[in-house]
């Protein structure tokens, strides 16, 4: 069944289950660079990555990894769900820190951006949907959300069913997720008031410091309680809520979400899922296509206004004020300025404005937006 392929992953000292092997020394010109961050051997609150997450149709599927949040002290608040969409390069962090390229920019790996990602949403479940395809291990294509060219540069259109699959997607990892937890007896006999179970792993391979692995005993991990067991439905109108972010090239996603946004309103589960949806990120959007890095159709973004989903957009010099890709700094500026004329009080904030652009600040907006 689906359960089968699942890897779960909990403790202070942890590696994510399933991933290639990690290279036995640090990456080609050592563990340096500015992008250098943080082992994910640090981390510990539980984890669980899901491979192969089949969505509307059996033939799309993604792999997602999900940051559980911590235990409440009291009543279970109400479940909120963060869905992040990475951009170029990035991946889990044992496969970064070993790529000869994409190591300087380790500090950005899905673990690291999950954890900050929590630290800004308190009580959430964190979600990151990797793309169905990388090419050249550096360009991340999202074939299952939007018709994408081999480098991911996308094709949008109203009906390739972005917002079909995202709910799919999301309805069977929470049931994934959902069986993972008690299969394991995480929670077993705790009561719902409980803050921590203590419980032990088999010995697994954890990476040290540079990123590599190497292998410990058996360890103590923390767990939450069995309220994170009881994933409520996506499409429980009032009773779940969701933030959708997007990162450079996982802004496409949430591009072609709005070009859905019409017939996405026709469907009743859809529709339920989409009045869930509380606010939407864009973080420095960008992709290697020559224009369409923002959305600028008035008839589409009437749609995104009616909604009345909270709107955000994070940019940075290193897109905006890009001399050789200047179309992008017009088109957010559209952007903003239809949103507004629709009557939507719009998060616009520029970040960086006074440094050089540099891709160290592209990332950073992670930490400031």
């Amino acid at each position: 069944g689906l359960v089968g392929p699942a890897a779960l992953c909990l403790g202070r000292s942890m590696s994510l289950c399933g991933a290639p092997a990690a290279c036995a020394a640090g990456p080609a010109g050592g563990g340096g660079g500015s992008g250098a961050g943080f082992s994910s051997a640090r981390l510990s609150p539980p984890w669980l990555r899901l491979p192969e997450v089949p969505g509307a149709e059996p033939h799309r599927a993604n792999e997602l990894l999900l940051l559980l949040p911590p235990a409440p002290r009291g009543p279970a608040p109400p479940q909120h769900h963060v869905v992040y969409f990475p951009g170029d390069v990035q991946n889990y962090h044992d496969i970064m820190s070993c790529h000869p390229e994409n190591f300087q920019w380790e500090h950005w790996s899905f673990e690291n951006v999950a954890t900050l990602l929590a630290r800004r949403f308190p009580n959430s479940f964190i979600w990151v949907v990797k793309c169905s395809r990388m090419h050249l291990h550096k360009f991340s294509c999202y074939d299952n959300f939007v018709a994408s060219n081999m480098f991911g540069a996308p094709e949008h259109s109203t009906d390739f069913g972005a917002f079909k699959h995202l709910h799919a997607l999301l309805v069977n990892a929470f049931r994934l997720s959902q069986n993972i937890l008690l299969s394991q007896k995480i929670v077993h006999g705790v009561s719902k008031d409980a803050k921590i179970a203590a419980c032990k792993l088999q010995p697994q391979s954890v990476p040290t410091t540079n990123g590599c692995s190497s292998t410990e005993g058996e360890r103590d991990c923390e767990c939450s309680n069995n309220s994170a067991m009881n994933f409520i439905i996506p499409s429980a109108v009032g009773a779940v809520s969701f933030t959708l972010i997007g990162f450079s090239k996982g802004c496409v996603v949430l591009n072609q979400l709005l070009y859905e946004l019409k017939e996405a309103k026709k469907d009743k589960n859809t529709d339920a899922f989409l009045k869930n949806i509380k606010a939407i990120y864009w973080l420095d959007g960008g992709h290697s296509g020559g224009s369409n890095t923002w959305v600028t159709y008035p008839e589409v973004l009437k749609e995104l206004a009616q909604t009345g989903i909270e709107v955000h957009a994070h940019v940075t010099p290193y897109q905006v004020f890009d001399t050789m890709r200047s179309w992008i700094g017009r088109e957010h500026e559209k952007f903003v300025q239809i949103l507004e004329e629709f009557g939507v009080e719009i998060n616009d904030q520029l970040h960086f404005a006074d440094d050089v652009p540099s891709l160290d600040n592209h990332f950073r907006v992670h930490e400031v937006f």
